[in-house]
Protein backbone atom coordinates (compact mmCIF):
# COMPACT_ATOMS: atom_id res chain seq x y z
CA UNK A 1 0.00 0.00 0.00
CA UNK A 2 1.48 3.53 -0.73
CA UNK A 3 0.40 6.74 0.73
CA UNK A 4 1.04 10.50 -0.37
CA UNK A 5 0.68 13.31 1.34
CA UNK A 6 0.75 16.02 -1.15
CA UNK A 7 -1.44 19.48 -1.90
CA UNK A 8 -3.07 18.29 -4.95
CA UNK A 9 -3.92 14.63 -2.68
CA UNK A 10 -6.63 13.68 0.04
CA UNK A 11 -4.36 14.37 2.89
CA UNK A 12 -3.87 10.74 4.21
CA UNK A 13 -1.86 9.69 6.90
CA UNK A 14 0.64 6.87 6.84
CA UNK A 15 -0.08 3.83 9.39
CA UNK A 16 0.57 5.02 13.00
CA UNK A 17 3.22 3.70 14.83
CA UNK A 18 6.95 4.00 15.53
CA UNK A 19 9.63 4.71 12.57
CA UNK A 20 13.18 5.10 13.06
CA UNK A 21 15.28 7.21 10.74
CA UNK A 22 17.63 5.60 8.41
CA UNK A 23 20.73 7.75 8.64
CA UNK A 24 22.69 6.10 5.45
CA UNK A 25 19.44 7.19 3.33
CA UNK A 26 18.42 9.87 5.07
CA UNK A 27 19.52 13.64 4.98
CA UNK A 28 19.16 17.49 4.90
CA UNK A 29 20.01 19.40 2.34
CA UNK A 30 19.94 23.51 2.50
CA UNK A 31 20.40 26.26 0.34
CA UNK A 32 21.68 29.73 1.17
CA UNK A 33 23.33 32.99 0.17
CA UNK A 34 26.73 34.73 0.36
CA UNK A 35 28.14 37.40 -0.56
CA UNK A 36 26.18 39.53 -3.35
CA UNK A 37 23.19 37.08 -3.28
CA UNK A 38 25.29 33.93 -4.92
CA UNK A 39 23.78 30.45 -4.36
CA UNK A 40 25.30 28.39 -1.78
CA UNK A 41 24.46 24.55 -1.55
CA UNK A 42 25.51 22.44 1.08
CA UNK A 43 23.93 19.04 3.07
CA UNK A 44 23.94 17.58 6.74
CA UNK A 45 24.37 14.55 7.74
CA UNK A 46 21.15 13.04 10.11
CA UNK A 47 22.69 11.42 13.11
CA UNK A 48 20.01 9.76 14.73
CA UNK A 49 15.84 10.02 14.48
CA UNK A 50 12.50 9.03 15.18
CA UNK A 51 9.02 9.73 14.25
CA UNK A 52 5.71 8.35 15.77
CA UNK A 53 2.38 8.95 13.46
CA UNK A 54 -0.20 9.49 15.90
CA UNK A 55 -4.16 8.65 15.67
CA UNK A 56 -4.72 11.07 15.69
CA UNK A 57 -1.97 12.42 12.99
CA UNK A 58 -1.88 16.06 15.54
CA UNK A 59 -0.15 14.13 18.02
CA UNK A 60 2.45 12.79 16.15
CA UNK A 61 5.98 13.57 17.54
CA UNK A 62 9.38 13.70 16.04
CA UNK A 63 12.85 13.99 17.32
CA UNK A 64 16.29 14.06 15.36
CA UNK A 65 19.75 14.62 15.65
CA UNK A 66 21.78 16.43 13.24
CA UNK A 67 25.57 16.44 13.63
CA UNK A 68 27.29 20.06 13.25
CA UNK A 69 30.72 18.84 12.24
CA UNK A 70 28.55 17.09 9.17
CA UNK A 71 28.61 20.33 7.19
CA UNK A 72 29.41 20.25 3.89
CA UNK A 73 29.22 22.65 0.67
CA UNK A 74 32.18 21.06 -1.35
CA UNK A 75 33.99 24.51 -0.25
CA UNK A 76 36.49 22.90 2.24
CA UNK A 77 37.35 26.56 3.52
CA UNK A 78 34.21 27.74 4.17
CA UNK A 79 33.21 24.27 5.56
CA UNK A 80 35.82 24.24 8.19
CA UNK A 81 35.01 28.51 8.57
CA UNK A 82 31.39 27.30 9.34
CA UNK A 83 32.26 24.52 11.83
CA UNK A 84 34.38 26.71 13.51
CA UNK A 85 33.57 28.81 16.95
CA UNK A 86 32.68 31.81 14.70
CA UNK A 87 29.10 30.31 13.38
CA UNK A 88 28.19 25.99 14.47
CA UNK A 89 30.65 26.16 17.11
CA UNK A 90 30.73 22.07 16.23
CA UNK A 91 33.47 21.25 19.24
CA UNK A 92 31.61 22.97 21.70
CA UNK A 93 27.93 22.51 20.32
CA UNK A 94 28.35 18.87 18.34
CA UNK A 95 24.84 18.20 17.94
CA UNK A 96 21.86 20.61 15.87
CA UNK A 97 18.76 18.85 17.59
CA UNK A 98 14.90 19.16 16.35
CA UNK A 99 12.10 17.64 18.67
CA UNK A 100 8.63 18.06 17.34
CA UNK A 101 5.28 16.55 19.64
CA UNK A 102 2.32 17.92 17.09
CA UNK A 103 1.45 18.50 13.69
CA UNK A 104 -1.21 20.74 12.03
CA UNK A 105 -2.86 21.61 8.73
CA UNK A 106 -1.95 24.09 7.52
CA UNK A 107 -2.09 25.93 3.58
CA UNK A 108 -3.09 22.58 2.57
CA UNK A 109 -0.01 21.09 3.99
CA UNK A 110 0.93 18.76 7.20
CA UNK A 111 3.19 20.84 9.27
CA UNK A 112 5.03 19.48 12.09
CA UNK A 113 5.74 22.12 14.80
CA UNK A 114 8.44 21.85 16.85
CA UNK A 115 11.94 23.32 18.36
CA UNK A 116 15.70 23.43 16.67
CA UNK A 117 18.40 23.69 18.78
CA UNK A 118 21.42 24.89 17.52
CA UNK A 119 24.49 26.48 19.53
CA UNK A 120 22.23 25.89 22.60
CA UNK A 121 19.91 28.43 21.25
CA UNK A 122 16.44 26.68 21.11
CA UNK A 123 13.50 28.59 18.78
CA UNK A 124 10.38 27.54 17.57
CA UNK A 125 10.43 26.00 13.64
CA UNK A 126 8.00 24.62 11.51
CA UNK A 127 8.61 21.68 8.87
CA UNK A 128 6.13 21.30 6.23
CA UNK A 129 5.92 17.99 5.18
CA UNK A 130 5.66 18.08 1.20
CA UNK A 131 5.34 14.40 0.96
CA UNK A 132 4.74 10.86 2.66
CA UNK A 133 4.53 7.65 1.23
CA UNK A 134 4.26 4.39 3.38
CA UNK A 135 4.76 1.82 1.70
CA UNK A 136 5.04 -1.97 3.33
CA UNK A 137 6.92 -0.98 6.67
CA UNK A 138 9.11 1.52 5.15
CA UNK A 139 8.41 5.58 5.27
CA UNK A 140 9.41 8.18 3.37
CA UNK A 141 9.32 11.58 3.79
CA UNK A 142 10.06 14.74 2.16
CA UNK A 143 10.00 18.20 3.81
CA UNK A 144 10.76 22.02 4.22
CA UNK A 145 11.67 24.10 6.34
CA UNK A 146 13.47 27.61 6.33
CA UNK A 147 15.44 28.82 9.51
CA UNK A 148 16.91 31.77 10.63
CA UNK A 149 20.52 31.53 11.37
CA UNK A 150 21.00 35.26 13.01
CA UNK A 151 17.82 34.18 15.49
CA UNK A 152 18.98 30.29 16.09
CA UNK A 153 22.05 31.89 17.30
CA UNK A 154 24.92 32.01 14.34
CA UNK A 155 25.09 35.46 14.10
CA UNK A 156 29.09 35.86 12.48
CA UNK A 157 29.27 37.60 9.46
CA UNK A 158 25.96 39.39 9.06
CA UNK A 159 25.85 40.69 5.75
CA UNK A 160 28.76 38.76 3.84
CA UNK A 161 26.74 35.16 5.08
CA UNK A 162 23.07 34.64 4.10
CA UNK A 163 20.79 34.96 7.23
CA UNK A 164 18.16 32.63 5.95
CA UNK A 165 18.50 28.89 4.89
CA UNK A 166 16.36 27.12 3.25
CA UNK A 167 16.27 23.06 4.29
CA UNK A 168 15.12 20.35 2.35
CA UNK A 169 14.31 17.03 4.41
CA UNK A 170 14.71 13.75 2.49
CA UNK A 171 13.85 10.74 5.48
CA UNK A 172 13.37 7.29 5.26
CA UNK A 173 12.28 5.76 8.02
CA UNK A 174 11.57 1.50 8.91
CA UNK A 175 9.05 0.52 11.77
CA UNK A 176 9.79 -0.15 14.73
Amino acid sequence: MTTTVSPAAALVAPPPGTYRVDPRRSGVSFTTTHLFGLPVHGRFEVGGAEIRIGDPLAESAAWAVIPAASFATSNPARDSSVRSGRFLAASAFPDITFASDRVDLADGHWVARGMLTVRGTSRPVDVHIEEARAEGGSLRLQATARIDRVLSGVTASRGLAGRYLRLQLDIVAERA
